[in-house]
């Protein structure tokens, strides 16, 4: 009986220190987002699959302008660019001249809310939008870094992507990557480089009228 206390007072002490660090990263966190208003990086993605014996990588460029503005340019020369503006998204692919469109607003359907929500996981905009999102499973300190592997709460979200983890620079909470955990087990690793807080941005980049020759679907829609 005694042994199963000390077990239990071990478990609830444990418990307790994690939630203490996890508020603590999660109060600076959102500290340091307060003063961002826009933000550049390089990255590096890597892509792993069961079915490969090496990841696949692409470099690529990342903008980021508040509220909820970004635009994702993957590879050299251009393979696909993301694009959000407002309550609306574009996937293109230039090579192909197809874009996607995707609706982002409060129309939306709640489950393509809440996936694609996710995309802008490392840059959220309070506490209480990220704490309405995600239930944090872990939180570790490594290679100086805060790493925090997060879980979405919609279920919607969670049957596409079950887990997601964040790093966080501990000296100045900047995001240094972002992993996310597909269901069939594939993953997706962002690792920034490069990053600058608060530069110019011309606001037309986040801005995409289709050209006439370019053939453009509303997945959504179907």
């Amino acid at each position: 009986m005694k042994k199963n206390l000390m077990v239990v007072l071990a478990i609830f002490a444990l418990q307790n220190i994690f939630a203490a660090d996890a508020n603590s990263v999660l109060n600076n966190w959102f500290a340091a987002q307060a003063k961002v208003k826009t933000w550049s990086a390089d990255f590096m993605q890597i892509r792993s699959f069961k079915v490969l014996t090496q990841p696949l990588t692409t470099r690529g460029k990342i903008y980021f302008s508040e509220p909820n503005d970004f635009r994702w340019q993957l590879g050299d020369p251009v393979q696909t660019v993301a694009i959000r503006h407002d309550d609306e998204m574009f996937v293109v692919y230039p090579l192909l001249k197809r874009a996607e469109k995707y609706p982002m607003g409060a129309s939306a359907p709640q489950q393509l809310r809440d996936t694609l929500s996710l995309l802008q996981a490392g840059m959220p905009r309070t506490q209480k939008e990220f704490e309405s999102q995600f239930q944090i499973k872990s939180l570790v300190e490594t290679n100086g870094n805060w790493q925090m592997t997060l879980q979405p709460k919609s279920q919607g979200a969670r049957q596409m992507l079950p887990e997601l983890k964040i790093m966080l620079a501990t000296n100045d909470f900047s995001l240094a990557s972002t992993t996310l955990v597909f269901a069939d087990g594939s993953m997706m690793e962002n690792d920034y480089t490069n990053a600058v807080v608060n530069p110019s941005l011309d606001r037309n980049m986040f801005e995409w009228t289709p050209p006439a020759d370019y053939k453009v679907t509303e997945p959504a829609g179907r």
